[in-house]
Formats: C-alpha cells, structure tokens, sequence
C-alpha cells in the first residue's frame, strides 16, 4: 500500500514526509504488539491486581553445536531443545505467599549427550531431556525487614561465583533450604541459608548439607562489601567438601564526561571439611577493572584459582558458565590450579548488544600453559519480554604438558542460537 502512494507522490514531497510515514509504519507494528503483551499480562494476572494470584511463564529454544578437534570418535554435537517453566504464585495471605513451578525441557533433535542419555559417542551438552518440579517454597514476611523462605527455590548470592541458579543451562539449579534474609541495619542485608540438597541442571539431584552466611553493606555512592562464608559437606563426591571463607569489593564510580569506571577486588581461601579426605589450604584472587565512555565498556583483570597438583579451589554451585570463557573448559578447576587474563569489550548499538572476550589460560603459578579462548555474543532484548540472541565460543588449545595433563588439550568450538519468551 505504501509503495503505490509513494509513486504518485513528488520527491520533494515524500522527503518532506518521510520521517512522519516511518514513524506511522513504526506504530502500526509497535502499538498491536504492546497491547498483546498487556493483553497476555492482564490473563496471568488472575482477579483484579493478581487478587487470587499469578500464573508466570517462560519458553526458551536453543539450537547448540559442539565440535572437538581429533576427538573421533567421538561425533560433533547437535542439540535443539525448547524448554518450558509454568509457575504460580500465590496472593499474599497474612504474610505467608507461595510459589510452585514446573520445569521441562524437550530435545526434538538429541544427537548429543546430555551425560544422561546414554549418548556417549556424541560431544556433551549438559541439557538434559527432563521434567521436574523446579520451585516449590513458602515464604513469610511478618517480621519487620526480615524474609524466611523455604522449599525448593532459586538462590543467586553476589555474583554468583559460589552460590547461583546456573541459569545459562536450559534447566536450572535449584535449592532445598531454608534461607532468611534480614535488612534491619540500612545498607546491610544479611543472609542465613541452609541448603539440604540441589536438584542440578541436569535434573539429578545431589545429595549435600550447606549451611552459609553472607552480607552486603553499601557505603558511599559507589561501593558495596561483601563477606561470606560456606560451609560444604557433598556425600555425593567428597573431594568437592570444603569451607570457604572469603570478601568482595565493588563499584561503579561516574567521573565527568560521562565517563564511568568499575572494579571488582575479591579474595577466598578454602580448605577440606567434613567427609574430604584430603588435606589443604587453597586461595583465590580476582581483580576486574573496566572503564564506560560513549556507550562502550572496556574490561580487563585476572582472576587466580589455587591449585597445589592434587586439591584445586572448586566452586560446584556456582553460576559457572559465566566465568573462564564460555567453551566451559574449566567448569572443574584442574589440579594445578587455572589463572584466567581476560579482557572484554561491550558495545550496545541501536538496542542490539555486542560483546568480545579474551581469555588466555595457564595453571595457577603461571609455570604451565593451557591456551586461549575467544568469545563473540549478539543479543537484542524486545521490549520486557522477548530475546534473541547469538553466541559463539572457541577454546584454542596449546599442546603443552599442563594441558595435556589437565585433559583440556583440543580445540573446542561451541555456537548458539536461541529465542525467549518471559512473562
């Protein structure tokens, strides 16, 4: 229809009116597409104001590829996969409000091995064909600045270097605990959990007692602390037994001309508990500096997990993906320990986000040599609700003796595509 009126319209004419017919076009896609998404949030909302509770969805599809060199013969892996989360969340009723949520994914295309399919002769993708009962909790909110929860729920402290809900995988890592959260002091919250067990990302469930404390306390415009301290006792492999203890410092400072800096400075130390059988005292150092000018962040540092040739500092219910590069080379840190130099640059261009990392690889003294990473993201969000996103990552391996003997000595390539709707 447009294309016929601009043939009977002078050029100056359409030069004239062509930002208003853009701008019309732009609507006619726009305004359908706001209302449905109101539409689809006023019907979970169930009653006026969710008075009788909230139905809550999210359906993602990914298509992965995984591909080893010299690794026959085990076959590359492809997977497509489409998860769903269906939950409901309860009114608030004398302080007391649940949530129950049901967790499944499909693989329409399993040639690859989910380390539960049997399909060994495929490369892995940890995306298991399964269904669970992802959330289950009951929370209580009638003491004053204080939060009891407990059942099975997501938990994300920090960063999520030690304690997160791995949420990069299709299905998530959950939590059976009690966790209580209190913000009576300002800037402070404090965090008191109790984990009991975790059902993984590849929905087997893992026996395990945690206890833990954290804080958080923000002093000044710019800066947050954080302290804590594990105490992890895994019946289901012991060698991942230990307590860490350890703090985080933080910020964001904004300097003229519009230009912001960031750094994030961390120490742990971690050493056997319980039912380890062995015999240790290991750290970890990070330390991240980044700088933000005309919509680009800069970001380089290094972050240092000890390893003394038998024991390495392991973070088992971490958020893994999210650190040392995304080929997941280091999900389990090698015994001689990993140090990660890394450097990443972040641009986000008319609402599409660009990203590119760098990661070069050695054990934790710097005396053997791993190899490099290079990670490459493309992602534009529409709206609150929907994502597309791209992603490619490639661990290029040195053929040393370090990474030999760490058995991360091939070159790995993995790619995504994947699509989400969120409400």
């Amino acid at each position: 229809m447009y294309l016929i009126m601009l043939e009977n319209i002078t050029r100056p004419k359409v030069s004239k009116n062509l930002s208003g017919l853009i701008f019309s076009y732009c609507m006619l896609i726009s305004v359908p597409a706001i209302a449905i998404d109101e539409t689809i949030e006023n019907v979970l909302k169930l009653g006026d104001e969710a008075k009788y509770g909230q139905l809550k969805f999210d359906l993602g599809y990914r298509y992965q590829n995984v591909h080893v060199d010299n690794n026959l013969p085990t076959k590359t892996a492809n997977a497509n996969t489409l998860r769903l989360r269906l939950g409901y969340l309860t009114p608030e009723l004398y302080y007391f409000q649940s949530y129950i949520e049901y967790e499944g994914n499909l693989a329409m295309q399993e040639d690859y091995n989910s380390t539960r399919n049997g399909y060994a002769g495929f490369e892995a993708v940890a995306d298991s064909e399964a269904q669970e009962l992802n959330q289950f909790w009951l929370s209580f909110a009638g003491i004053t600045d204080t939060l009891i929860k407990g059942g099975r729920q997501k938990i994300n402290l920090d960063n999520q270097r030690f304690v997160g809900d791995n949420h990069w995988q299709q299905m998530q890592q959950t939590f059976d605990s009690l966790l209580i959260s209190n913000h009576s002091i300002e800037n402070l919250t404090l965090n008191f959990a109790y984990i009991g067990g975790v059902l993984s990302t590849t929905s087997s469930y893992r026996n395990l007692q945690m206890p833990l404390l954290n804080f958080t306390y923000k002093f000044g415009k710019f800066s947050t602390l954080t302290g804590y301290a594990y105490w992890l006792a895994d019946y289901g492999q012991s060698t991942n037994s230990s307590q860490t203890y350890g703090v985080r410092l933080h910020g964001a400072p904004e300097l003229k001309n519009a230009i912001s800096l960031s750094y994030d400075v961390a120490y742990s130390n971690q050493s056997n508990y319980q039912n380890n059988p062995g015999s240790f005292q290991l750290d970890r150092y990070n330390i991240l500096l980044g700088i933000t000018y005309s919509g680009v962040t800069l970001k380089s540092g290094m972050e240092i997990l000890d390893g003394n040739g038998v024991y390495a500092f392991q973070t088992p219910l971490a958020s893994s993906h999210g650190y040392q590069g995304w080929a997941d080379q280091f999900l389990v840190t090698p015994a001689a320990g990993v140090r990660d130099i890394q450097a990443t640059i972040d641009k986000n261009f008319y609402g599409v986000d660009f990203l590119f990392a760098y990661h070069s690889f050695a054990d934790s003294h710097g005396h053997g040599y791993y190899g490099d990473e290079y990670d490459f993201l493309i992602s534009k969000n529409f709206g609150e609700h929907y994502q597309v996103l791209a992603k490619y990552a490639y661990y290029d391996a040195d053929n040393s003796l370090a990474a030999q003997t760490a058995g991360i000595d091939k070159n790995t390539q993995k790619i995504w595509l994947q699509g989400s709707v969120s409400f």
